[in-house]
């Protein structure tokens, strides 16, 4: 798989300029919170990988801790991928298996699809991190990326819930960038994306799309405003562009706080 693009893309960043201000963005946000620790769920993706290599750059190996969270039927080569990142980098980590939490709300609960099953294991994962903050007095660190957020690929208080958040803003093609100008190992960066919910599962074939082809036009829809027509003249099919703006506009509440209701006095 090449995850790569060409340089005069204009999804291409100064990985050197955008590396260091994330870098000074985990340190200023950690300090502001009154913390001197940083807390990650490392998968073994590319972009849990790059943010474990960002927050060991910003905050010293020493205030990092990675954890591993897998669930029974979790790739193995997650979870070696993410022993390579902890090796590499020289931080601490913890593995805590998450199969007997969700499988107790599973067999509460009765009657459980793949999805429903997934959205238990992502916020599963997400109460171990806050626990383990609340022991080490760490920010929870998070790692999901622009295009994820924008189309709402992501669990609602699960893999979505973080303190700070340093890839936000990044495409997930932008991620491979950095990934690799940071030392990211290279197999991470090249394999398949995956939320590893169940086996098989790829983010791009549950999405239906690449990676590279919607960055692309999510990079034109926002960052450079075009209109549909400018869109299709681009060479976007229509059915993919509403498909897309259904997603965005459907997942519109998981990019904001609750909606309160205000009353008139």
């Amino acid at each position: 798989m090449n995850n790569k693009i060409s340089n005069v893309s204009k999804l291409s960043i100064n990985t050197i300029k955008v590396k260091q201000y994330l870098i000074e963005f985990i340190q200023k946000e950690v300090k502001k919170a009154g913390m001197i620790k940083g807390v990650v769920g490392l998968s073994g993706g590319v972009d849990s990988s790059l943010v474990t290599f960002l927050a060991a750059e910003a905050l010293g190996k020493e205030n990092i801790l990675a954890i591993m969270m897998p669930y029974k039927t979790s790739s193995p080569e997650s979870r070696t991928d993410a022993k390579l990142v902890v090796s590499k980098l020289g931080i601490s980590s913890e593995e805590i298996d998450i199969t007997p939490m969700v499988d107790a709300s599973v067999t509460q609960l009765g009657n459980m699809n793949t999805i429903r099953k997934g959205n238990i294991m992502a916020r599963q994962r997400m109460i171990v991190l806050y626990d383990i903050s609340a022991r080490e007095n760490a920010i929870v660190i998070g790692t999901s990326n622009k295009t994820e957020i924008l189309l709402g690929y992501g669990t609602l208080y699960g893999d979505t819930a973080c303190g700070i958040n340093p890839i936000g803003d990044l495409y997930k093609t932008q991620v491979w960038q950095l990934a690799e100008a940071v030392g990211v190992p290279k197999n991470i960066i090249e394999k398949k994306p995956t939320a590893d919910l169940w086996i098989g599962q790829t983010d791009e074939g549950e999405l239906g799309f690449s990676y590279r082809r919607v960055d692309e036009l999510l990079f034109g829809m926002y960052d450079e405003k075009l209109s549909e027509e400018q869109l299709i003249k681009r060479g976007f099919e229509k059915e993919f562009i509403n498909k897309v703006k259904r997603l965005i506009e459907k997942n519109e509440f998981k990019r904001r706080l609750p909606l309160i209701a205000k009353i008139k006095r």
